[in-house]
């Protein structure tokens, strides 16, 4: 690895600060140093954990032992980025600091902006006086298309730009060209900022929905001790999202809801949620090593963003064609079982949460992409198949899971750097070629796979099964009921 030489992507000529230094932190932090040229008495880490003081210590890095909140952010902000020399960057990557808020502050004073997720301030995922529908991503995204509408234009901020949402809404683009080209299609891609031209192709192509299928395989060397959370990645995050509603784009094609589903009566209304966690809500799916499964639908950002990017309108703005879209994500072994154990004690977080390092996992792979469903060759799986022993080789304080994260930071860090007066957008509005040209060599094999495979597919028949046979892909389908 030290033989190899690393493209730098662009100069920051301004502070570094970033938020939040866990295990999507720790990953970012050596990719930014490969890929920028920058000055590191100018980096700032802010976080309040004493456990990685030392680290920071030994690297000769500023560290702020500071939990930003609502009262605090500002006073501990504003100094770092008010009235500075040069392009300065804010990298946020923690948990229960609101999104908005930072990236309005940094914006105000030229600082670029980026995160992985529309996060809100304590106290939204658990809020035992709201109604679920303010509790949704879908609610959480509107704040931030607010703030992008009143203050249009400006430095760029880049919102929720990680694995997924963020990577996966590449994927889309790239998969839609590739089922184009096999498909014999003729026509010409849209340029990268021509919403209305890929929801077009999206529609040409008779895409019904999307799926964002992921599998985690990766395997801990020991076995999960009992009243413990193990995850591959932020365990926080994890129930914070489980415990929101299962949330999903809804598409124009779907003839069927569920009893408990509810629509949203504000913005884009491209999203639906269930009144039931994400976490518990199975559906049916597909990935290319292990086939047919089940997923979980965990309410994520892309769900909503890929569906309102793809939607198209008459001249009346009448919806004429929307994909559905929601994730459908099978975590590793040792997750499942942590949130079994979870919900069956009342959906009470166990007191030990614990992120799997490299270090102590064995093996196994994150199996992440997009299926793209309903087409003339039925579905096509596009995605990164990245192994945890590769992303041990390509970058240091990874798993898998973690690396494809925080390659997606780095792409969305560069597009920023190249764009910087583009405003607040979404990673389904930047240029997907870029991101992935960038991203790529920290991808593993990134490949299509077609498969004949539908979710009415694999009934053993012995239960009455309330389906739908004229269209396989219909979520009544996909939904695991009973």
């Amino acid at each position: 690895m030290t033989d190899v030489e690393y493209p730098i992507y662009g100069e920051i000529t301004g502070p570094i600060i970033m938020i939040g230094f866990g295990s999507i932190g720790r990953g970012t932090l050596p990719l930014i140093e490969r890929h920028f040229k920058f000055d590191m008495s100018r980096l700032v880490v802010i976080d309040p954990r004493e456990d990685i003081a030392e680290y920071l210590q030994s690297r000769n890095i500023r560290h702020i032992r500071s939990h930003l909140s609502k009262d605090n952010y500002k006073d501990v902000l504003k100094p770092l980025i008010k009235n500075v020399e040069g392009q300065g960057f804010c990298v946020n990557l923690s948990v229960d600091a609101s999104s908005v808020d930072l990236m309005k502050l940094c914006r105000k004073y030229g600082m670029l902006y980026i995160d992985t997720v529309v996060e809100p301030w304590p106290g939204f995922y658990f809020d035992t006086d709201a109604d679920n529908s303010a509790r949704t991503n879908y609610a959480l995204r509107e704040t931030m298309l607010k703030e992008k509408a009143k203050r249009p234009g400006g430095t760029t901020a880049v919102s929720t730009c990680g694995a997924n949402p963020g990577m996966v809404s590449w994927f889309v683009k790239q998969a839609l060209v590739n089922l184009a080209n096999d498909t014999g299609l003729e026509f010409e891609e849209p340029v990268a900022d021509d919403r209305e031209g890929w929801a077009l192709l999206m529609q040409t192509l008779g895409v019904k929905g999307v799926h964002i299928a992921e599998r985690d395989t990766q395997r801990a060397k020991e076995p999960k001790p009992f009243n413990t959370f193990w995850n591959t990645w932020s365990v926080e995050g994890f129930i914070a999202e489980g415990m929101q509603p299962a949330e999903l784009g809804w598409g124009s094609h779907e003839k069927w809801m569920p009893k408990n589903a509810r629509k949203q009566k504000k913005g884009s209304k491209a999203a639906i949620f269930l009144d039931q966690p994400g976490a518990t809500t199975r559906v049916r799916t597909w990935c290319p090593t292990l086939g047919p499964q089940y997923g979980l639908l965990v309410t994520h950002n892309e769900a909503i963003s890929i569906s309102d990017y793809f939607t198209v309108r008459d001249k009346r703005g009448h919806v004429d064609f929307r994909p559905t879209c929601h994730y459908a994500y099978h975590p590793c072994n040792d997750a499942v079982l942590s949130l079994y154990e979870m919900f069956g004690n009342g959906g009470t977080a166990q007191p030990v949460q614990h992120v799997l390092t490299e270090d102590e996992l064995a093996d196994g792979a994150d199996e992440l992409g997009v299926l793209l469903y309903g087409h003339e060759k039925n579905a096509y799986w596009y995605g990164s198949r990245l192994t945890l022993e590769e992303a041990r080789q390509l970058a240091p304080n990874q798993n898998a899971t973690g690396l494809q994260v925080s390659s997606a930071v780095l792409s969305g860090m560069v597009w920023a750097l190249e764009n910087p007066q583009a405003g607040i957008v979404e990673a389904d509005e930047i240029d997907y070629r870029r991101c992935l040209g960038i991203q790529k060599r920290y991808l593993g094999p990134v490949e299509g796979h077609y498969t004949g495979w539908t979710p009415i597919d694999g009934r053993p028949g012995l239960f009455p099964d309330d389906i739908d046979t004229s269209d396989p892909w219909q979520f009544r389908n996909i939904l695991v009921r009973g």
